[in-house]
């Protein structure tokens, strides 16, 4: 069976690095990626994936990364269910990182974007 998927898009808010009762190092994210397509209003539309760092890769996207940033990210699409507070069942899919390529910033103020190496785990 194959599971991998790779997306390139834009962080939408700063990346949160936490840690594990154990140690291990996890920053969840949000990756905006533009759709190939224009709406009918002409515009295009962007898809908010919800993606989980671990360990290195976590802490080097939280030190370098912020919101606008431009990354790439390879992993494997899962799937979790949880009861909530109020007792209904909530699915969740995300991706989960293998490797994020830091591709580049929002417009610097000299209009050149920084650039950046690609970090795995």
């Amino acid at each position: 069976m194959i599971n991998q998927v790779t997306l390139v898009g834009r962080l939408t808010k700063d990346p949160e690095l936490r840690y594990t009762p154990d140690g291990k190092a996890v920053s969840n994210i949000t990756l905006a990626v533009n759709r190939n397509f224009r709406s009918n209003a002409g515009d295009y539309e962007a898809d908010f994936v919800h993606c989980t760092l671990w360990k290195r890769t976590a802490e080097n996207t939280a030190q370098y990364c912020k919101k606008g940033s431009i990354v790439g990210i390879t992993g494997r699409i899962q799937t979790r269910r949880y009861d909530n507070q109020e007792g209904k069942k909530v699915y969740v899919t995300e991706v989960i990182a293998e490797l994020v390529q830091f591709i580049g910033t929002k417009q610097q103020n000299d209009g050149k974007a920084k650039e950046f190496e690609h970090i795995g785990l």
